[in-house]
């Protein structure tokens, strides 16, 4: 698994793009500071930049660096989840700016997963993650799934036998600073 990180960290530094597995699904991944690779990972998914990507962060800590301020139910919410999730937080900060959405929010998902949490906390920064297909084509839950096409514009692949589980995608809450909660997906 150490070289697979070590790689991993070798390719999100040149502004490359992994495929990765996450806590849900398998995802590609880019450097989220850095707005080269962001516009990489636009295009291989060939989706508008008007859609929003996330970040993943392994813990609350790298969460609060890039977030302006983190509501305070936010914690209360990723301490009783049963399941992965992703909570959009008003004002994202220190991120490249195309991956910010137009009312300047930001989803972030605390990773718990075994490699990606590994992977984030030896490269010390948030990755840009999103499921490995095509915009508008399913998502894939198992690597047999991901298309050849999105296999060959990556610039690394995480060998497979670190994981490969199928898991619903993550639910996906957004938070207001004044207390208002939108599920936006289950």
């Amino acid at each position: 698994m150490q070289e697979a990180i070590q790689n991993c960290i070798q390719t999100l530094k040149r502004g490359g793009i992994i495929l990765y597995p996450t806590d849900t699904v398998w995802g590609l991944g880019c450097d989220a500071t850095n707005a080269d690779a962001v516009d990489k990972l636009y295009e291989l998914k060939k989706r508008a930049e008007s859609k929003a990507m996330i970040c993943i962060v392994p813990n609350f800590k790298m969460l609060q660096q890039y977030v302006e301020e983190v509501p305070e139910m936010a914690y209360d919410i990723l301490k009783y989840s049963t399941k992965p999730t992703t909570i959009v937080y008003p004002n994202a900060i220190r991120v490249a700016e195309n991956i910010i959405a137009e009312d300047g929010s930001l989803g972030i998902r605390v990773i718990r997963s075994t490699f990606a949490s590994n992977l984030l906390k030896k490269y010390k920064k948030p990755i840009a993650s999103t499921s490995a297909n095509i915009s508008g084509e399913p998502t894939p839950t198992t690597f047999k799934e991901i298309s050849e096409e999105v296999k060959s514009k990556v610039d690394y692949i995480v060998p497979l036998q670190f994981e490969d589980k199928k898991a619903p995608p993550s639910t996906v809450i957004k938070l207001d600073l004044d207390g208002k909660v939108q599920i936006l997906r289950k």
